[in-house]
């Protein structure tokens, strides 16, 4: 059965409202800037009035945010028919306000004129705004460069989709698309270029850069669901479709939309948009406080290591970052010898290759405190999957399903594996499995909260981890 694509909604005329999974900073930039701007005029004005910014005018600040909130700019060329729109916006919201004034008796609380003057304002001040923003606000919050994506499936509500984040989007592009059947076949593409059959998506990924996975394919196209569905359309119940989607292994899942399409975030990152800037502001935070009081005891290791041992106070590791990316992480000296080559011996109770102070480092994970300064650099986050070996994430990618997905975040200098045991050497299998399995499990279910428990139990552990050594 095929989908007439004619009965599709267009993507051209005013920008849709994307709601993507997870309002990024850009977007709720762009859904404050106008609330912002017309309650700085409004506290100027009145300023300006010699009017009292307490009681009533706190009252007018919080009633004008919530009928103006969200904003909708647009980085788009300035048009009549932006001015339009603002006009109406303004003239709509200053008559709900002299209405909720007149109503209430509060109009008598306000000089007139400083009204009069703020509303004449605003609407001058968004023009401004307007005007102005699409040269300013992409540089500086916006990503450098655009995040790739890619459709799976380039039917007609794939086609649909890329053109609308090609059109709208501030943030994402869709450079390309897989699908097993003959181009022919398929819709009008655009510049979306095809990249493959889907055997191919996997490779593909990371040689075109790609970062987000938009798949189209119908999860269960049967003909019988289709018919039951036309047989229920004169009926007034409620009809509710529900995939089965515990054949999927989820990550930070979710309904969500793009424009007016569904999406369903299948496997995610929890640190996009305002969460990352949430988990980067408490890294940026806690890695200072940390680095700050534990400066005296550094000063005493660094002396200790120095003095005991022949070679450098501290030892440089390769590890994979935030999407495999390749990073060097910062530790204490704890062995005689140093090892990051392509075969790695772990570390085992009795491991003669530590020496005295270094065994004291490990066992209390005070070794890892040079790592706080890859937090402030942006490599590691405090809270995270540990870092492994570069041999052994080549090694245990084959053999444990799911292995890569803890690099869809940075890694942490402790986490949820870490303080549930899942520390140490990893001398079988199930070992690394279960530490996987752990690290899911915080991707799965991160928040502040969550972080700042496994901050205070590691703190906890720091003398009494049977499995540190």
């Amino acid at each position: 059965m095929r989908i007439d694509e004619s009965i599709l909604p267009s993507v051209d005329g005013p920008a849709p409202f994307f709601a993507k999974p997870h309002w990024t900073l850009l977007g709720l930039t762009k859904r404050l800037v106008d609330p912002l701007a017309i309650l700085a005029s409004l506290t100027l004005v009145f300023w300006a009035f010699h009017q009292p910014l307490e009681g009533p005018f706190l009252i007018l600040v919080l009633l004008t945010f919530l009928l103006v909130f969200p904003g909708r700019l647009r980085f788009r060329s300035w048009d009549v028919r932006m001015a339009g729109e603002i006009l109406t916006g303004a003239l709509r919201t200053a008559v709900l306000l002299l209405a909720i004034g007149y109503l209430s008796n509060a109009l008598e609380l306000f000089d007139p004129y400083a009204v009069a003057t703020w509303l004449a304002v605003a609407p001058l001040a968004l023009m401004g705004i307007h005007v102005a923003s699409p040269r300013i606000v992409p540089y500086v919050l916006a990503p450098v460069h655009k995040q790739n994506a890619a459709i799976v499936g380039m039917n007609p509500i794939g086609a649909r989709l890329a053109r609308m984040i090609n059109t709208h989007s501030d943030d994402s592009r869709v450079i390309a698309f897989f699908d097993d059947r003959h181009t022919g076949r398929l819709p009008e593409a655009g510049s979306v270029a095809y990249a493959g059959h889907l055997a191919e998506v996997s490779g593909k990924v990371r040689e075109l850069g790609i970062s987000t996975l938009y798949i189209t394919l119908p999860i269960a196209p049967q003909q019988r669901l289709l018919t039951l569905l036309n047989e229920l359309r004169d009926t007034t119940c409620s009809i509710y479709f529900v995939p089965n989607l515990f054949l999927f292994d989820l990550i930070q899942a979710k309904v969500d939309a793009v424009g007016d399409i569904p999406v369903l975030a299948v496997c995610e990152s929890p640190f996009n948009g305002v969460q990352g800037v949430l988990k980067r502001w408490s890294d940026i935070v806690i890695a200072s406080v940390a680095l700050v009081v534990s400066a005296p005891f550094a000063l005493v290791f660094a002396i200790i290591i120095k003095l005991t041992s022949p070679g450098p106070v501290f030892f440089r590791q390769r590890r994979l970052g935030l999407n495999g990316q390749e990073i060097v992480i910062w530790k204490f000296r704890t062995m005689r010898v140093t090892e990051d080559g392509s075969e790695i011996r772990q570390a085992t109770a009795a491991d003669e290759r530590v020496t005295a102070i270094g065994r004291f480092l490990r066992r209390t994970s005070l070794d890892e405190l040079p790592q706080f300064i890859n937090v402030l650099q942006g490599t590691m986050s405090v809270v995270g999957p540990r870092p492994h070996a570069l041999a052994h994430d080549a090694m245990y990618r084959q053999l444990i399903k799911g292995y890569t997905r803890r690099h869809k975040v940075k890694p942490g200098i402790t986490g949820w594996a870490q303080i549930n045991g899942a520390r140490g050497e990893t001398d079988t299998l199930e070992k690394m499995a279960r530490r996987v399995e752990l690290d899911t499990y915080y991707l799965r279910n991160w928040s502040l909260k969550l972080d700042l428990v496994i901050i205070l139990c590691t703190i906890r552990h720091i003398f009494n981890d049977p499995h540190a050594y």
